[in-house]
């Protein structure tokens, strides 16, 4: 793959393609918690955030759209008592920010007490000599919009070149982006890290001859920190328009019930159903389909769900969680029981327990079955399921979270004796959650990382399928 090269940096030096240092926002979040001190506020949080990127898309040889994007930010937190405000400007001056104190100080003056609002406990909080510097988060592309558009036309090329049945396109795409950011609050946070994302992605059509052919569309794409590990554009671009070739000819089937086989990217949508699931803000509103889970067997024994923040350029990878609590790598399922959930300071105290430094979410998540072999490639996935289902798009976003119920569109393949007999679209799967995650009868070995969820296929016992 030949584009320009990327260099890495460390977090402690984050100002390479910004416009603003880290000490610059230091100063800003010191500005800022001193100012709600002198408005008489018991405690305060500030964070200074820029983000800045490149965008490139094209579409049938042309070049469709450049975009540059510069953002900037700075968020203020104040409390009075138990009473919370939050303001935010985009504006640096002292005055801007004065005023933004003032606003969250005065929105916090006229809202309603809450027992739980508060800062982080001061001994959950990760001091600023013990955070994590090693994590290789930062990789900035210095890639021209010239050489990004390139790039995404040799994706595009590729795609349409597979096949005379490739025929049209969506576009093709490269996005370059990277952002930083410092946070401190008076319970003696400070911290902070710059971080990227590069990808390149296509949508190739493709078409049956004929009058009364049929049309369909795939894409795929490569998502990375450091753009050196993503896949080449003509690897990107042929693998996409393998996927819209595979689905020509898709017919419905009969409603019925059968085992159903999720792709791996699909399979971290049920990993990303689970965490939601058991997350503090639908626990505490008992809002979920597992409420009062922790202990309890939600999974076949088989199955075991890990956490870690600290893998080396993970994608949901951070020194602390959005609160500057102290994270840690965890098993959150063991043998197919809830050892944890996901909580921050606000959710755990709801709930009366402690945090587990997932404020803003997850970080690496990994679903891995005892019973996996290095050899349960797609292949012997689809052996397993035997006669059924093998889904590979989804549509809609069906899930009820209150009752389990789930209910989505989808397409992807009939599958007889192991085999793969014909495409199908047009269809609906439904079931429980409860029962889905319950029924899981392997995990297959090609792990796939979707954001930050890592997981091969996952086969599932029995679904119903509405066809015609």
């Amino acid at each position: 793959m030949k584009q320009s090269t990327p260099s890495s940096s460390s977090s402690t030096t984050p100002e390479r393609g910004f416009s603003y240092s880290r000490p610059y926002f230091e100063d800003l979040a010191g500005t800022a918690l001193a100012h709600a001190k002198k408005l008489g506020a018991t405690d305060a949080g500030a964070e200074a955030s820029e983000g800045c990127g490149l965008s490139v898309s094209v579409r049938k040889g042309e070049l469709e759209n450049v975009e540059r994007n510069r953002d900037k930010s700075l968020g203020v937190t104040v409390y009075i008592g138990q009473r919370r405000g939050n303001a935010s400007t985009s504006d640096f001056s002292t005055k801007a920010i004065e005023q933004t104190v003032q606003a969250a100080y005065d929105i916090a003056r006229f809202t309603a007490e809450d027992p739980f609002a508060a800062l982080p406990d001061a001994a959950d909080i990760v001091p600023e000599a013990e955070q994590r510097t090693d994590l290789d988060l930062f990789h900035p592309w210095s890639v021209t919009s010239e050489e990004a558009a390139q790039l995404a036309l040799r994706c595009e090329a590729a795609a349409l070149a597979t096949s005379k049945r490739i025929t049209n396109s969506e576009g093709a795409g490269v996005s370059a982006q990277q952002s930083h950011f410092f946070s401190a609050h008076t319970n003696g946070f400070r911290g902070g890290y710059a971080s990227s994302r590069q990808s390149i992605s296509v949508s190739p059509i493709a078409s049956s001859p004929g009058k009364n052919g049929d049309m369909q569309r795939d894409a795929w794409y490569s998502s990375e920190r450091d753009a050196n590990a993503l896949a080449s554009p003509e690897v990107i671009g042929r693998y996409a328009a393998q996927r819209a070739l595979s689905r020509l000819k898709s017919r419905k089937i009969a409603t019925t019930q059968c085992p159903v086989l999720f792709e791996s990217p699909l399979a971290a949508g049920l990993l990303g159903s689970f965490v939601q699931a058991i997350s503090g803000g639908a626990l505490y509103r008992k809002s979920s389909f597992l409420l009062d889970s922790l202990g309890k067997q939600v999974l076949p024994k088989h199955i075991d769900i890990m956490e870690d923040p600290f893998v080396i350029g993970g994608k949901g990878s951070s020194p602390f969680d959005e609160e500057g609590v102290r994270v840690k790598a965890r098993q959150v399922v063991q043998a197919g029981r809830v050892q944890g959930y996901f909580l921050g300071s606000y959710s755990a105290r709801k709930l009366g327990m402690k945090t587990t430094g997932n404020a803003g979410g997850s970080h690496n998540l990994v679903l891995s079955s005892r019973q996996t072999r290095p050899g349960d490639d797609l292949d012997a996935m689809l052996q397993k399921l035997g006669t059924g289902l093998f889904v590979t798009e989804l549509m809609g976003s069906g899930v009820n979270y209150v009752t389990g119920d789930y209910s989505r569109g989808a397409s992807g393949f009939w599958v007889e004796r192991g085999r793969i007999a014909f495409p199908v679209q047009e269809i609906t799967i439904a079931g429980n959650m409860k029962n889905m995650l319950k029924g899981i009868q392997a995990v297959g070995a090609d792990t796939y990382t979707y954001g930050a969820k890592t997981v091969g296929s996952i086969l599932l016992d029995r679904m119903k399928v509405a066809g015609s």
